[in-house]
């Protein structure tokens, strides 16, 4: 990816970060934690029939200055603009979404993440795959099992890429990794038909997420659910807009215009 105009003072503001700024891991470490508890995994400009755009521009006016969330393209975008402006040497790249659908046939590589290599040793990093995102960095070395705040994670060899999996009770697989450098025109492609096609995941579902003490906030639709790392799911019927839309606004951290409120409120019927 090309390089781009980052404010990261700002962007530092949005998460809350007031460390140090060398590219180093115990940084990345501290900024992976703090975008992912801070920018809510979400798709409502797609509900609501916005285009999304993948420019560092948009991404910093939509993520940092209007404090909304974003799906995969737009905070793993945001992060790596950011992580590229500080000095690190990450590598955008691309997968097959895997978790709850069946392996055959295989879907598009709909996911974007990437790599961030150091010295000795590189590191996956993911803030933006929904209810299950990855709560730490990953090294890159398969065959491991890799604490993390919430769930184990490993990386396992599928031919020439590699399958993240998460412990949930037992090994489940969330994604498949190609290895290879994907480029901005990659994205765009796969951003258009998930935000756009008509039976898109995201154009039909209402998707928010964002981690809590211990735990994992999701929002599909009119069901709200707490799952906790060993598998235990709690889950809640959300009975009216007025409920869905302070959700939104105290678990989900985003205030909206009043114009969108009424508009997602809508969708669920009292």
């Amino acid at each position: 990816m090309a390089e781009a105009e980052i404010d990261l003072d700002a962007y530092f503001r949005r998460i809350g970060y007031q460390g140090p700024r060398e590219p180093t891991v115990d940084v990345l470490a501290a900024l992976q934690k703090q975008h992912l508890s801070t920018i809510p995994f979400e798709n409502l400009d797609v509900v609501l029939r916005r285009p999304i755009r993948l420019d560092p521009e948009s991404l910093q006016r939509k993520l940092v200055t209007a404090r909304r969330g974003g799906y995969c393209f737009e905070s793993n975008g945001l992060l790596f603009h950011v992580l590229r402006a500080m000095g690190f040497r990450n590598t955008a790249l691309a997968a097959r979404v895997l978790f709850e659908r069946p392996e055959f046939p295989l879907p598009p590589r709909s996911h974007m993440l990437q790599r961030v290599d150091f010295d000795q040793e590189s590191y996956l990093v993911d803030v933006a795959f929904g209810g299950q995102t990855p709560s730490g960095l990953l090294r890159w070395e398969p065959h491991i099992a890799q604490a993390t705040a919430r769930e184990s994670c490993r990386l396992v060899p599928a031919g020439d890429e590699l399958d993240l999996q998460a412990l949930m009770g037992e090994w489940r697989l969330l994604y498949r990794i190609a290895p290879h450098a994907h480029l901005p025109v990659d994205f765009e492609q796969a951003n258009w038909h998930v935000s756009t096609h008509p039976d898109s995941y995201f154009v039909n579902n209402l998707i928010a997420c964002i981690p809590g003490e211990g735990c994992r906030y999701t929002l599909f639709n009119n069901l709200f659910r707490r799952r906790v790392p060993d598998g235990r799911v709690e889950e809640r019927v959300i009975a009216s807009g007025d409920e869905l839309v302070a959700l939104l606004d105290e678990t989900f951290t985003l205030r909206l215009p009043e114009a969108d409120r009424a508009q997602l409120a809508q969708r669920i019927r009292a």
